[in-house]
């Protein structure tokens, strides 16, 4: 980084360490490899997702609000 940007400490997504936010760290924002790996390996396994409720199974298909009465 350049003078007009010193490095900054931040808090590690994956393990909640301290991380150097730097170009000098090639696993940024991550502390270590093993932390980008663990994450990289959530998101491939779909950890990450938003929560939703599966329709019931009697359900009509198509959007309600599409549909006349």
């Amino acid at each position: 980084m350049n003078p007009e940007h010193p490095a900054r400490a931040v808090r590690c997504p994956g393990c909640g360490g301290k991380s150097l936010y730097s170009a000098a760290n090639p696993w940024r924002p991550f502390c270590s490899e093993r932390c980008r790996q663990r994450d990289l390996g959530a998101w491939a396994s779909e950890e990450f997702r938003l929560p939703s409720e599966a329709p019931p199974d009697d359900a009509p298909y198509g959007d309600p609000r599409t549909k006349e009465e």
